[in-house]
């Protein structure tokens, strides 16, 4: 059973090298992409705390696309209002329109989980624009100090 997660590790690492830890940016302890994150529970209980995360800002580094859904995962070099910063990644489903949008450098608002900092962040679509722009703000008040 303990080996089992190591094999999938080997097998997406062959099968998927864009999408390895270091092809990512992110550290060992990034737990991976899953496969399909409906099928994986983990991802199930992920993606549902994610979406009471704490709000942050990403900057968009770049994509891959993981199958035709349009499935892809986004790269995000992210800054809380705590001012931690990090390599984020978010897995998500995009339409064509939203996929055709995407360009490097583009600021998003994203969720992620402080109490776990596993480097996965997930986009805020609901978040409140006003909010943004006072987290945007305070970001860059801070930069300027």
């Amino acid at each position: 059973m303990f080996g089992r997660k190591k094999k999938l590790d080997a097998m997406v690492a062959q099968l998927r090298p864009d999408l390895s830890r270091e092809s990512l940016g992110v550290g060992p302890g990034f737990p991976g992409v899953a496969p399909n994150p409906l099928l994986s529970s983990d991802a199930r209980k992920r993606n549902a705390e994610l979406r009471t995360g704490a709000l942050a800002l990403g900057v968009l580094v770049g994509w891959r696309e993981v199958n035709s859904n349009p499935r892809v995962v986004l790269m995000f070099d992210v800054e809380t209002a705590e001012g931690i910063s990090f390599r984020g990644v978010a897995d998500e489903d995009l339409t064509i329109t939203e996929l055709a949008r995407l360009a490097p450098g583009q600021t998003l608002p994203v969720r992620y989980r402080p109490a776990v900092m596993d480097h996965y962040v997930a986009l805020a679509r609901d978040a409140d624009p006003a909010r943004v722009r006072q987290l945007s703000d305070q970001i860059a008040s801070r930069k300027r100090t």
